[in-house]
């Protein structure tokens, strides 16, 4: 089985997180901004796809080389054989972007590759016409950074933070993805308690869920390359039973999703069920300020609304103290708070352990950590 050059694409701030999911895998990876390279076969392909649960997607990389006119890129590019990938019926739209390069023109250059293609395939299926692009669809781009050409295939389709189960979501959901990344990093095992006082339409809870259980993120989904003819076929299919039958849905979790709207709980405990890990997390309707717990050394995660709003500012640090409150009774649980308001400790009432810059979207957050004391050994 051919051995490709891959990417997997991530979020600003998440890069590490998806190279340390790709080194248990056993890749060896090189991590870069939004990216993490790593080489496999098609079935390495399938694989991170079904289980990579902080990336955004997964590519081939057809070609890669350095070019400064619009002839190098026209060249280059046809240079390369396509027709390994690409079927006479292929649909295949070409993205594009650009960064500190000669070429600018992102529509330019999105044209140039593309006709370079059609002239390639056209060339090895004999075509004097056009190319009928009526079959599946291989989703190309060009990315160009500092002169350096990137062509790459899309094997995932639909960003991977599309897991499929998230039937009903209310304001400002948090991306699927995001929220295991959320989970992944902080110092959770799934022997521990775990609690989302704002849990919203329960991604965070749901994804801590899908990691205590070992279940793929996404098991229940359809990916682009299903559709390929390069793709042996029943490999998907076989490798996905596998990732099934991984599941660990024996180990009892101790999960719970709060939030003071009722309406959120009954859209969590719907997207829960469509997960498969319901009967795995407790959802119940609480303000944040009136949790309270008598466990101990659990994990709590939270993405409170961050009032970006002016008229929101007021009331969201509100939350942020009754969290500080809340939280300073519970000594040995380590808490994890997302937010874009960068003065938020002061509101909350201490200094964290930790702060990590994530960007949710386009918009920069901190993920503030506030690591519990352990217990002295007796």
């Amino acid at each position: 089985m051919e051995t490709f050059k891959l990417l997997a694409t991530a979020a600003s701030g998440i890069e590490s997180i998806v190279g340390n999911e790709l080194k248990h895998m056993g890749y060896n990876v090189q991590v870069e901004n939004s990216r993490v390279r790593f080489e496999g076969t098609m079935e390495d392909v399938i694989n991170t796809n079904l289980w990579l649960r902080s990336a955004d997607r997964v590519k081939i990389i057809v070609g890669e080389f350095t070019a400064t006119t619009f002839d190098d890129l026209f060249e280059q590019t046809k240079a390369i054989s396509w027709d390994k990938f690409l079927p006479l019926d292929a649909e295949f739209p070409v993205q594009g972007k650009s960064q500190k390069s000669t070429l600018y023109s992102v529509p330019d250059a999105q044209a140039i590759v593309k006709k370079a293609i059609v002239d390639q395939l056209s060339d090895v299926y004999h075509r004097t016409t056009r190319l009928p692009e009526t079959g599946a669809k291989y989703p190309l781009e060009v990315a160009i950074n500092k002169d350096n050409v990137l062509l790459t295939l899309d094997t995932t389709g639909s960003s991977l933070f599309k897991r499929g189960y998230r039937v009903e979501k209310g304001y400002a959901p948090l991306k699927e993805n995001m929220a295991a990344a959320l989970v992944m990093l902080t110092n959770w095992y799934p022997d521990k308690p775990f609690v989302d006082p704002v849990c919203g339409s329960g991604t965070i809870p749901i994804e801590a869920a899908l990691i205590g259980h070992n279940i793929a993120p996404g098991i229940g989904r359809y990916f682009v390359f299903e559709d390929w003819d390069f793709v042996e076929k029943g490999l998907f299919d076989r490798l996905r039973e596998t990732a099934k039958g991984e599941a660990n849905l024996d180990v009892v979790l101790d999960i719970a999703g709060y939030d003071i709207d009722a309406g959120m709980i009954e859209i969590a405990k719907k997207n829960a069920a469509e997960a498969g890990v319901l009967d795995s997390i407790e959802f119940k309707q609480l303000a944040a300020k009136d949790f309270t717990t008598e466990k101990e050394n659990g994990v709590l995660v939270a993405n409170p609304p961050y009032g970006e709003r002016l008229s929101d500012t007021e009331s969201v640090r509100v939350l942020y103290k009754q969290m500080g409150v809340v939280y300073k009774q519970m000594p040995t649980w380590s808490k994890y708070i997302l937010t874009s308001d960068l003065t938020f400790e002061e509101f909350y009432g201490s200094r964290a352990s930790k702060k990590r810059k994530l960007y949710n979207g386009s918009l920069r957050t901190d993920y503030f950590q506030y690591w519990g004391k352990r217990k002295p050994r007796v």
